[in-house]
């Protein structure tokens, strides 16, 4: 059993050397950096130019994705690819790397480490190195400099079309030099459809609620008045919701119009309500004055008329009676004369500057001025409403093509 076992270890060891020539025997050949970089490369050192001229860098740009979109700071958040490309006349590269048709090798990542590379200088970056202008010049690339993604989608806004880019220049007081500056500009423009659903409809619903206030009467006084407030505080509650959208900017915005006229045609109901209240007090004292009046003058044209029969309630009314009864007005009492001289004094006054009611010339019935302003006010704030709307929404809408 002992010797048995000893031949198995002999066998076992025999394989393992067997496996162990074999391996070595095997070679894996890869691409160093030194077969397509010199011995004196160095990769802190910018390839060589012509004397005092920059190396150029050509850039492009592949947006993957736009989020994280804060208006009120003016900043959002992009994904994307940039391209860099230069020109390397140091590198050394065999004719046995190019494979057959090709006029390129592409190389691993991290045979990338070992070459010359720019350091674009970002702006409000925490580190930044860069070459100054005099040793790095950066440009756009001519062909396809920005590339969107096709599938890409934002939730409120669109990406204006085209991108504005533009090379410039400019001095960096901590460097203190002059350095090469690509600058692109995105432009999102607001989706219609979400304010359309979040602002514009429910303020033009707030708009027609403060309506109804037309056809509820006076003597409804705090239902009229909870509905005209609650319907003012809505908008200016919105209106306060929509500054944590928007951006504070010094210039009016379209937002800014549409709330603000919403706001005007609100308080114009409220305001028309104190109106017609108003007005309303001042013909129940009216009608009450009248009212008083009435039995004071009701007997003195009684008595005229049973002393003159042909006389009539128009004549005694108008201070004619006077003139056709003459002796019987004389004969009359110092008290029923005293009397009808107020009443006359009375009728003598003109008419007040505006009249709380009136008779119809063809039906007869008195109209009432806060009933007829109530009535008017129901055509009126909806067609002026819509004159609004109608003005708008086309000049709303040619700004924004």
């Amino acid at each position: 059993m002992t010797a048995s076992c000893t031949a198995l270890a002999i066998l076992l060891f025999a394989l393992l050397a067997m496996c162990v020539r074999c391996t070595g025997g095997v070679k894996n050949y890869t691409i160093k950096p030194r077969v397509v970089l010199p011995e004196d490369y160095v990769k802190e050192i910018r390839p060589p130019s012509r004397k005092g001229q920059p190396v150029s860098v050509e850039f492009s740009i592949y947006v993957v994705d736009i989020n994280s979109i804060n208006v009120e700071d003016m900043d959002f958040r992009v994904d994307m690819f940039v391209r860099q490309k230069w020109m390397e006349s140091r590198l050394d590269m065999p004719n046995a790397l190019f494979e057959e048709g090709d006029d390129y090798v592409t190389l691993p990542p991290e045979f990338v480490d070992n070459l010359w590379q720019p350091d674009p200088y970002i702006l409000n970056a925490k580190v930044s190195v860069s070459y100054n202008m005099q040793k790095l010049r950066l440009r756009w690339a001519d062909a396809d400099p920005i590339m969107l993604n096709p599938e890409l989608k934002l939730l409120q806004y669109n990406v204006g079309q085209p991108l504005q880019i533009e090379e410039t220049d400019g001095y960096v007081p901590e460097r203190e030099a002059n350095f090469s500056r690509l600058v692109l500009y995105f432009r999102f423009e607001r989706q219609i459809g979400h304010h359309l659903i979040q602002t514009f409809a429910p303020s033009s619903l707030v708009v027609m609620l403060s309506w109804f206030s037309f056809w509820i009467g006076l003597d409804a006084i705090p239902g009229r008045v909870t509905l005209l407030v609650t319907s003012m505080l809505t908008l200016v509650t919105m209106f306060t919701g929509l500054k944590s959208d928007i951006p504070p900017v010094a210039y009016v915005k379209a937002l800014d119009l549409w709330m603000a006229g919403c706001m005007v045609f609100v308080f114009a109901a409220l305001g028309e309500f104190v109106v017609v209240k108003v007005l309303e007090v001042r013909y129940q004292r009216e009608k009450s004055h009248r009212g008083v009046n009435l039995p004071r003058l009701l007997p003195m044209r009684i008595q005229a008329m049973e002393k003159s029969p042909c006389m009539s309630a128009w004549d005694v009314e108008s201070g004619s009676a006077g003139q056709q009864s003459g002796q019987q007005a004389q004969a009359s009492s110092a008290a029923a004369s005293r009397r009808s001289s107020v009443g006359s004094v009375l009728r003598m006054r003109g008419r007040p500057l505006l009249q709380t009611s009136w008779r119809d010339h063809t039906t007869g019935r008195e109209k009432v001025l806060w009933r007829e302003i109530d009535r008017h006010s129901r055509t009126i704030f909806p067609a002026f409403f819509l004159l609004f709307v109608v003005f708008y929404w086309p000049i709303l809408l040619l700004k924004k093509s």
